[in-house]
């Protein structure tokens, strides 16, 4: 199902304007290669419905008032850094004859028995793949199942995943996606909370002597203060 946002030319560039905020409408602007950069804006709640499922890796057809729809991508959301509620959008209108990189999500999918039987740790390395091909082919997301970390010796690299038609990888081959850590040992266990003691003890005693320096710091200016004050007079 397309995702759709209909929009409105700005007349003003900047800041939200006082309709706009009032008519709940977010800030915008359209640009792309050999286009010319239109200043736009959409409505909230249109927006948030259609992000949630597009996020930064799905087309937009994006309608301006009478103009033919174009397609687009979420290139960058500013935030309010209070309120956390978008301000502005970057929209990058894509050609759909020209290949464009983008960052898809990884989604892992399935168990792997080196984690659910044997009692590894799920090490993950990337949660996005950068890819190039035609925006017609631009996947969603990535899916990777996890059954085939079987081991604590397998792994699962850029070169092991197997791309739809007309996408490529643009993240070198060698890069590791997923492992799993082996357990640790019960000797290993012992030496690491051994170190943890050890480290809690370093601590203290570190706290302790800053103590005792400070102390010895306010005793010694005190015993200054004492005798530099002046001699009281003998009574007669």
């Amino acid at each position: 199902m397309p995702h759709t946002l209909t929009a409105v030319k700005r007349t003003v560039i900047g800041k939200q304007s006082k309709n706009e905020l009032k008519e709940s409408r977010i800030p915008a602007v359209i640009y792309g290669r050999g286009i010319e950069t239109r200043v736009i804006s959409v409505p909230s709640s249109d927006f948030f419905h259609v992000f949630k499922d597009a996020g930064y890796s799905a087309l937009i057809d994006i309608a301006l008032e009478k103009d033919a729809p174009v397609k687009a991508l979420v290139k960058e959301v500013q935030v309010h850094p209070l309120t956390m509620k978008p301000t502005h959008i970057d929209f990058l209108q894509v050609r759909m004859d020209e290949e464009l990189t983008a960052e898809i999500p990884i989604v892992f999918v399935g168990e792997s028995k080196a984690v659910k039987v044997d009692g590894g740790t799920l090490v993950k390395s990337l949660d996005k793949l950068e890819v190039r091909c035609l925006p017609a082919n631009l996947p969603h997301e990535i899916q990777i199942d996890l059954g085939a970390l079987v081991t604590f010796d397998d792994a699962i690299a850029v070169g092991d995943l197997k791309l739809p038609a007309g996408v490529k990888a643009e993240t070198d081959a060698n890069v590791t996606i997923a492992t799993v850590a082996r357990p640790l040992s019960e000797e290993e266990l012992k030496k690491l909370e051994e170190s943890e003691i050890g480290d809690v003890t370093a601590v203290k005693s570190e706290a302790d002597e800053k103590k005792a320096a400070e102390e010895l710091k306010a005793a010694e200016e005190k015993a200054a203060e004492e005798t530099a004050k002046p001699a009281k007079p003998e009574k007669k």
